[in-house]
């Protein structure tokens, strides 16, 4: 059983994925988390699908505003890590990834 799996952390996913729609997210994850939080876990994201999209470390940089040292992070979780990355994107439109491709920095 890896570090992150414990009860605590299996009911947060549970109760995550018991929310039926993207306000109810915002409210949750609002409580949750700080903007900040949530503000980085959205670059993150974003960042898989431009590697995904094969964007350099430096277009991902200018659009998103994120560090090269998180770029790296993400770029090995896409490719050796769990495969939670690849599954969200695997279930994501392109008319939803093409969003984040032609989108300048928020």
């Amino acid at each position: 059983m890896s570090e992150l799996q414990n009860d605590s952390t299996r009911r947060l996913f549970e109760t995550i994925s018991k929310l039926k729609s993207v306000e109810e997210c915002y409210a949750f994850f609002q409580d949750l988390c700080t903007v900040g939080e949530i503000r980085d876990m959205a670059q993150r994201l974003d960042t898989a699908i431009l590697l995904d999209a094969g964007e350099s470390y430096l277009s991902i940089c200018e659009k998103v505003g994120i560090s090269t040292a998180t770029i790296s992070r993400v770029s090995r979780s896409l490719s050796y890590g769990a495969g939670g990355y690849r599954r969200a994107l695997d279930e994501m439109s392109p008319a939803e990834k093409d969003a984040v491709k032609n989108a300048t920095k928020q």
